[in-house]
C-alpha cells in the first residue's frame, strides 16, 4: 500500500531518470536563453580559435591549398563569375593564392568591408596589389572603390554544426549582409575539420551556409 511508505526516504529507482551527461559527452543541455546561448557562444568561439591557432603554420597552409582546391571542384568554371573572399585573421585558411588565381582564370574578386557596427557589410572589388588600408581589428580592405554584389561569397568559420549553420566572431555581419542583398549568392564556408560542433543553438536571425569545404571534405 502506497500508506506502508509514507514518512519514508524517497524509492530508490533502478534507473535515474537522465544519466546522459554521464554516458555521452557530446550530450549538453539545451539552451533557450539568448542570453545563454550569446554566453556559450563566446566561450566556444575562443577554445575553437585557439584549437586553430594552436596548428602549425605548415598544415594550415597545406590544409588551405586542399581547400582552395575543393573550391574549384564545387565551383567549376570560374571566369566572368565575381567571388568575395576575406583577408585572412587568427589562423583562417589562407586563400590568397587562390584570388591570384581566379582572377588569372577570368574570374573577378572583392573583400567585404565593414562600414558601420550593427549594418551589413559592403563589398569592393579587389584584384591583388590594389591598395589597402586597415580596416576594423587592423584587417586590410580595399582603400577605394564602388560597391560590388558577389555571385559566390566565401566565409571562413570558427565553428560549423551539422546543418550548416555558422559561428562567426559574433558581430552579426554576415547574417545582416546576406538579408540585406538583392540575390541570394552561392554562400560557402571554409574552415578545418577541427571546427565540426554538435549545434551553434541556431536562432531566427542565423542563415546556414549553402555548402561547407574543409581541408577533407565538402558538405
Amino acid at each position: 500500500m502506497a500508506s506502508d511508505r509514507d514518512g519514508e526516504d524517497p524509492a530508490q529507482y533502478s534507473s535515474p531518470p537522465c544519466f546522459m551527461h554521464e554516458l555521452d559527452p557530446e550530450f549538453r543541455t539545451p539552451l533557450t536563453e539568448w542570453t545563454d546561448v550569446r554566453r556559450w557562444r563566446k566561450a566556444e568561439r575562443e577554445r575553437l580559435i585557439a584549437a586553430r591557432l594552436a596548428v602549425s603554420a605548415d598544415a594550415r597552409t597545406a590544409m588551405s591549398q586542399r581547400i582552395a582546391e575543393g573550391l574549384d571542384a564545387l565551383i567549376g568554371d570560374i571566369a566572368g563569375r565575381l567571388v568575395s573572399l576575406y583577408w585572412p585573421f587568427r589562423g583562417e585558411p589562407d586563400l590568397r593564392p587562390w584570388m591570384v588565381s581566379i582572377n588569372e582564370r577570368g574570374g573577378r574578386t572583392a573583400l567585404p568591408v565593414v562600414i558601420e557596427k550593427g549594418q551589413p557589410l559592403v563589398f569592393r572589388a579587389y584584384v591583388p596589389g590594389d591598395r589597402l588600408e586597415k580596416g576594423v581589428w587592423n584587417i586590410p580592405i580595399p582603400a577605394e572603390g564602388d560597391p560590388v554584389l558577389p555571385a559566390i561569397v566565401i566565409s571562413p568559420i570558427v565553428g560549423i554544426d551539422p546543418r550548416n549553420y555558422r559561428l562567426g566572431y559574433g558581430g552579426g555581419f554576415f547574417d545582416r549582409t546576406l538579408a540585406a542583398m538583392p540575390f541570394k549568392p552561392l554562400v560557402i564556408g571554409v574552415g578545418y575539420e577541427l571546427q565540426r560542433i554538435a549545434t551553434i543553438y541556431p536562432q531566427p536571425h542565423d542563415i546556414p551556409m549553402d555548402q561547407v569545404v574543409t581541408a577533407t571534405a565538402r558538405i
